[in-house]
Order: C-alpha cells, then structure tokens, then sequence
C-alpha cells in the first residue's frame, strides 16, 4: 500500500532536514508495527532519520550501499554493494556490455572495500543492528532518481525484514511510481511535478558531515534505543 501525504501539486519547502524529519514522523506514527528499526541513508538521510527514531522511541542505525558503476560509465549501475557484502547484480546489462565474470568480481571487490571503509568511518565502534525478522523503516531527505533507494531496499530485503516502509520529506513523482512497488508502505511528504533537486525544496541543505552522521548516531544509542 502506498501511502502520499500533503500536496503532490505544489511542493512545499522544509527549513532543514531536522524540520522534515520531524514532519515526517507525524506521519508515520500510525505504522502499526512492533519493534521497528529505523535506517537512514548516509549522509543526508541520517538527520531526518534521527528525528523520525527519536519521535518513534526507536533505535537508528544506517545503511550504506554504493553501485557497481559500468567502465566508463558511472552512473550506469552493473549492480549494487551493501554492508556485509550482499552484492546484487543487473544481469541484462552486464550481458549487453559483454562485461566477464572476471572483470564483474574485480569491479565488485573495488565497490565492497568502499562500502566497508565508509561503513567503518561513519559507524564507528557501534555495532550494526540485526534487521532480519523486524520491521524497517528506510529514510533519506528526498528522492531524485531512486537508484540508491532501490538498491538500499534490495539489500534489506536480502536481509529478509519482517515488513518494510519506505519515508521521504520529498521525492520525484517518477521515482515515487518506481518505488511505490518496491514496499510494503510509503510515505511522502510531497512529489511535485516541478521537481527538479532534492535541495530546490530546503531552505538549509548543507551538506551532512561524517562526524554529524556519528553525533547522530551516537545520540540514538545514548537514548537506550541502539535495539
């Protein structure tokens, strides 16, 4: 079921991330689930997702996940790589770029070292929270293409999650409709036709820093709610 909250015709602005996540949470206190976690997408997600944890008396955690970018062309994802070394693979473009099995694993290997050293840089000494058999409840502070929203999900979904919600201040009505499939629930403050950055709809977007993603993080835990 997907869920759309406030107008999908004018986009309205946030001050910042902290507003939207706290604007967000109002909206998904009525997620009748025991028990969720709340992941948020490095950086940016992670502020908002504090707020929606700390709304939620719920415990925080992140999720990093990185594509497997095609030779010579980045942003063509060949798959994806998350924590714990789940990789996911697009197999009809790996076979339409002839690229070998070889190849396909060094580029693979190159992605998961990045994954795990950002992992380690954001995390820090926090232990990673078990997610298998609970709810989550993904966040990030907007949505323009969704391809790392989506490989986030596919990597959750490995992790085989009990119920899995998807909440954003503001999302792309086209990547909105590629998502909406993808989970159990979504949230969305607003999906605007003028879309055209996640920033165009912050007054403060700056951008979120390493030690703010751990002060976050660390906060979270301090509260009693690490899981």
């Amino acid at each position: 079921m997907t869920i759309f909250y406030g107008s999908r015709q004018h986009g309205r602005t946030f001050r910042d991330r902290a507003e939207a996540g706290r604007l967000l949470a109002e909206r998904v206190r009525d997620w009748a689930v025991d028990d969720p976690i709340v992941v948020g997408l490095p950086r940016g997600g992670v502020p908002v997702a504090y707020q929606v944890a700390k709304a939620l008396g719920a415990p925080l955690d992140i999720l990093v996940v990185r594509k497997i970018g095609a030779p010579g062309q980045p942003e063509l994802a060949l798959g994806a790589v998350g924590e714990g070394g789940i990789r996911l693979f697009n197999h009809d473009i790996i076979t339409a770029l002839g690229i070998g099995p070889s190849r396909l694993e060094r580029l693979a290997e190159a992605t998961a070292a990045e994954v795990a050293e950002r992992t380690d840089r954001l995390r820090g000494p926090l232990p990673p929270l078990e997610p298998t058999g609970r709810a989550v409840l993904l966040v990030d502070d907007g949505i323009a293409t969704g391809a790392t929203v989506r490989a986030a999900l596919a990597v959750l979904r490995r992790r085989e999650v009990s119920e899995l919600l998807l909440a954003v201040p503001v999302t792309a009505p086209e990547a909105l409709r590629l998502l909406g499939p993808l989970v159990d629930d979504l949230v969305c403050l607003t999906a605007p036709p003028s879309f055209q950055a996640v920033g165009q709809f912050y007054e403060d977007f700056d951008q979120t820093s390493d030690q703010e993603v751990r002060r976050l993080l660390d906060l979270a835990a301090a509260r009693g709610d690490s899981g």
